[in-house]
Parts: C-alpha cells; sequence; structure tokens
C-alpha cells in the first residue's frame, strides 16, 4: 500500500510543477456537466479549474482544499476571472462536523490519496455535507494505471466497497487524468493516468 499523502507533500508540490493544473476543468466533468445539479462541493479543489468551469455555468460552488497556496491561488483566480466560487482552507477529513448541505459534490483525485481508515471517514463526511438523492461525481487513480509514480492505485471492487452502504453506483467506467505535458520526474501512460470515473448517489 502506498504511504498517505500528506499536507506537506502537497504544499511542496505547490513550490514547483503541478502535473494536474492543465488550466481548465477535467474533462471527465465537462462531459457529466449536464447531470450535475444545484449547488456544488468541491472537494480538493486545488487552484478551481472545475468549480470555475461549474460556476461559469450558473453553479452556486464551494470549493475547499487544505493547502493553503492552493486556496490563495484560487481566489486570485476568482478575482482575475469575476466567478463568485467560495474557496476555504478546510480538510476534506472534516465534513462530518459541517453544517453545509449540497446538492452535488465533485473529487478530482482526493479519494486516491487517503488511508483505507481516511477513506471511510472521507466517505462518511461526504454523505454528512451530501444532501439525500445527491450525486458524488468522483475521478481517481486506477489500478490499471502501472508503476508506482504518483498516488496510490484503486480498484474497482474498492469503490463498489467504499459506497456500499448508503449509496448507489449509477455508474464506474474508464477514464484518464489529463496532466500537464512534459511532465519531469514522473511518468504515466500515454494518454493520461489510467482512472476510474465513478457517479454515486447518496441515498
Amino acid at each position: 500500500m502506498a504511504d498517505p499523502i500528506t499536507r506537506d507533500t502537497f504544499a511542496s508540490v505547490y513550490q514547483g510543477q503541478i502535473p494536474w493544473e492543465i488550466g481548465r476543468p477535467q474533462k471527465v466533468f465537462v462531459e457529466v456537466a449536464d447531470q450535475v445539479a444545484g449547488s456544488i462541493l468541491d472537494a480538493g479543489c486545488g487552484t478551481g479549474e472545475n468549480a470555475f468551469f461549474f460556476a461559469a455555468r450558473g453553479h452556486q460552488v464551494t470549493g475547499i482544499d487544505f493547502v493553503e497556496e492552493a486556496i490563495r491561488r484560487a481566489k486570485q483566480k476568482a478575482t482575475e476571472r469575476g466567478l463568485p466560487v467560495t474557496f476555504l482552507l478546510k480538510d476534506a477529513l472534516t465534513l462530518s462536523e459541517w453544517t453545509e448541505r449540497f446538492d452535488s459534490v465533485i473529487d478530482s483525485g482526493l479519494f486516491h490519496v487517503f488511508t483505507d481508515d481516511d477513506r471511510r471517514r472521507y466517505v462518511a463526511g461526504l454523505a454528512h455535507v451530501l444532501k439525500p438523492g445527491g450525486r458524488l461525481s468522483l475521478i481517481c487513480f486506477s489500478d490499471e494505471e502501472p508503476g508506482t509514480q504518483g498516488p496510490r492505485r484503486v480498484s474497482r471492487q474498492e469503490l463498489q466497497a467504499a459506497f456500499a452502504q448508503g449509496w448507489t453506483i449509477e455508474s464506474l467506467t474508464r477514464a484518464r487524468f489529463e496532466v500537464i505535458p512534459n511532465l519531469k520526474d514522473l511518468s504515466f501512460s500515454e494518454g493520461g493516468p489510467k482512472a476510474w470515473f465513478a457517479v454515486a448517489r447518496r441515498h
């Protein structure tokens, strides 16, 4: 099992080349945009590209991340683009303590950073903040991606187990993460790291 990725790990990434900082939303979210309804929580929002995409479509969006530099850059972008997204410095493992409720949640590359125990805390927190009937749209690294570079790989079975109680997985399909070209010190599959894209509805 890969070691958990810590706040310091992510903070150090923001001092250099950020693999997922592609300057646009991940394609999987663009493709399902019509199925994402109402108010949205972007869990692990980074510098906000997915959040901005949905805000431009008229959604009320809140983005959270536990890396201060990511939130600083996201807020700066919001000002520059004139888009009303709320960005908060917040640990996604504390969602169970939050009073906010959302119609939809998106997760672009957060689920796969957690240990087994933290994964259970995170899913419980998602169930807490997502309104009944609301949908989670999640993309994570797949166990079909070769090698060990990057985050922990996740199997189809692990995703199904994580959302077995209190959720219905409406779809679970193969996808790809888009990453910046010419990555230094990292090598992924041609076409982008292999991923799973899950859409789950909260009961």
